[in-house]
């Protein structure tokens, strides 16, 4: 939302506001503010799943007169269909975008038919990768309004020269990632047991407490704490992958991550989990190992370590294949959607 929004505002003179659930000051929310985006919140302290949001959304969206309304994320996607049950605004366009390749939602049978109903009451659904759009034709049908619109990343923000690592001894291994069950942080830490004294490792991003707790205790169980650095969230993102050596990202699920493509353009080689949502993007460009397979991934960190000339080959591959994902063609995308709606 920081990057996309402000340039689907000036793409056609589009009025462009964000609704949050929580309204809560955040580092990102700060952003979009000083971006000139409208920020509006239903609550500033409020959980994201209270069934009370049904009637918040109602109420807010009674007294609007948006042309279309966006949904991003399972809370949103299910309680903004709910709250046009009671509006009768017929004439807004709902759009929502499938951000992931798989959700829990989809084990379940018994929420099959309320997520059908829910995917039925949007004009257009948008997948954030071809395979996204398959797991979800294959979950709930073939539809006419289920397309693919690839994520986007400002590239330039991250784009840096290809590191020399020549005769270098130490070395910092980053992944940046939110730290929730998706992710994959355990096979990380497991693999840093199988490398030498001088790989470091600093791991990006926040999450709910009892995921950063456990990841926390297993990296003190391993004996990794003087090793392992926990920077929390951070708006620095581009600097800290510029002082960094090798970018990862192990996942047991992806759609098409974000991180994946700022990881790219860094130009650092870029490790990950072979899994869908990783695979299409990486495959050809960085590198991929099995996943869980944390002695697997140490022999790969290491040997790009030891062979300059590799590591250099795959960093300039992952930089030409991250400027494939610039955001300027998402929002080109998503421009065009709107306005065929």
């Amino acid at each position: 939302m920081v990057d996309l929004l402000p340039l689907l505002r000036d793409k056609g003179d589009n009025q462009v506001d964000l609704l949050l659930i929580n309204g809560t000051q955040t580092p990102f929310k700060e952003k979009i503010e000083q971006a000139g985006i409208k920020v509006h919140a239903l609550s500033m302290k409020n959980n994201v799943y209270n069934w009370r949001n049904i009637s918040r959304f109602r109420k807010f969206f009674a007294h609007s007169d948006y042309d279309i309304i966006h949904t991003h994320n399972t809370a949103c996607q299910l309680f903004v269909p709910l709250s046009r049950v009671f509006t009768g605004k017929s004439k807004t366009k709902l759009v929502t975008t499938e951000h992931s390749t798989t959700n829990r939602r989809r084990s379940k049978w018994w929420l099959k038919p309320l997520d059908n109903w829910m995917y039925g009451k949007y004009d257009a659904i948008v997948c954030i990768a071809p395979k996204a759009q398959r797991n979800l034709e294959d979950y709930i049908g073939k539809k006419a309004n289920v397309c693919t619109i690839s994520n986007g990343v400002d590239t330039k923000r991250f784009m840096r020269p290809v590191k020399d690592i020549s005769g270098q001894q130490r070395f910092v291994i980053t992944m940046v990632a939110a730290l929730r069950i998706e992710k994959d942080h355990a096979t990380v830490l497991r693999a840093m047991t199988h490398l030498p004294e001088q790989y470091s490792l600093q791991l990006v991003g926040g999450g709910p407490k009892e995921v950063a707790t456990s990841v926390k205790a297993l990296c003190s169980q391993l004996e990794l704490d003087d090793r392992v650095s926990f920077l929390g969230v951070r708006m620095d993102v581009p600097d800290i992958m510029e002082q960094s050596d090798i970018l990862i990202l192990s996942s047991h699920w992806e759609g098409l991550s974000l991180s994946s493509i700022e990881g790219m353009a860094s130009g650092r080689p870029f490790i990950a989990s072979d899994v869908d949502g990783l695979r299409d993007t990486v495959t050809g460009a960085g590198v991929l190992f099995p996943h869980g397979d944390d002695k697997e991934l140490a022999k790969k960190i290491q040997w790009l370590c030891e062979h300059p000339d590799e590591y250099r080959k795959v960093a300039e591959r992952c930089q030409a294949r991250a400027a494939q994902y610039d955001i300027s063609m998402m929002v080109g995308k998503y421009n065009e959607l709107y306005h065929s709606l």
